[in-house]
């Protein structure tokens, strides 16, 4: 089970990480299935195709490193 955020802690960055943490693996277990959502990770700056699960899990959890294509546009 995991555990939920206690609103009365002191430490909210501590939570928010573990959240943080949860969808980005959430996230990459799902894009590691879906062609779409590589494609749309890619679009919003997150440099994912051909990664595996952990990798992708990984980027996840820092800015975008490129620009998106349209943003320039």
């Amino acid at each position: 089970m995991v555990a939920t955020p206690d609103p009365q802690d002191d430490h909210p960055e501590a939570d928010l990480e573990q959240v943080n943490d949860l969808l980005a693996r959430w996230a990459a277990r799902s894009a590691a299935t879906s062609a779409a959502l590589i494609e749309r990770f890619e679009a919003m700056g997150y440099a994912v195709r051909g990664k595996s699960e952990d990798e992708i899990a990984d980027v996840l959890h820092r800015p975008p490193t490129l620009r998106s294509q349209t943003a320039s546009e």
